[in-house]
């Protein structure tokens, strides 16, 4: 039972770093990535789409991302998605083809964008200690069902302990290195 409940907290923590890893991925560096689009949703046959399941998109020289549309009756709804999220970029239309050029980060720019990972890590670290509180918990529930004795509460929770600090280490170094990638020109 420790064990699972052990297991469940590492599980849960992994969890929250990788979502963290995909949340900074949508932060936008000097360089193209086409997971900056993640976020757009094109109102598409009647709802609202991913971009990417309407478009392939892919990364042109380094600094720029060109949208293929699937259908090109879309090239409008796409532009206006584009033009109304929070990326700051300007779609150019080529056609069947959109293009987007990533003009460099100014300095400023990618102060805030680094204070935006610093409270993403942050956001992630008190999700690592919740779940070290759950697992917690419920190691004391345990002992008051008369499952564990006192030292095997003891044990666990030093042993918790070690993986929340693990997760939390580990979450420290994917912030560190987002910010060196946002700080490189």
């Amino acid at each position: 039972m420790l064990n699972e409940i052990k297991q469940d907290a590492q599980a849960r923590m992994g969890k929250s770093i990788d979502a963290l890893r995909h949340t900074l991925t949508t932060i936008r560096t000097g360089r193209a990535s086409p997971a900056l689009l993640d976020g757009i949703r094109v109102k598409a046959y009647g709802s609202d789409t991913p971009l990417n399941q309407v478009a392939s998109i892919a990364v042109s020289e380094g600094r720029s991302l060109v949208i293929t549309l699937f259908d090109k009756n879309m090239i409008k709804d796409v532009e206006k998605a584009i033009y109304a999220s929070d990326l700051g970029l300007t779609p150019t239309v080529l056609g069947t083809v959109i293009r987007l050029n990533l003009p460099p980060l100014t300095e400023e720019r990618r102060r805030d964008l680094t204070k935006q990972v610093q409270k993403e890590g942050e956001d992630s670290k008190v999700a690592v200690r919740n779940i070290r509180r759950d697992a917690n918990q419920a190691v004391k529930d345990l002992l008051k069902s008369k499952e564990i004795t006192e030292d095997d509460v003891r044990r666990s929770e030093d042993e918790i302990q070690k993986i929340t600090d693990k997760a939390i280490k580990d979450i420290d170094e994917v912030v560190k290195h987002k910010e060196a990638e946002l700080m490189a020109v």
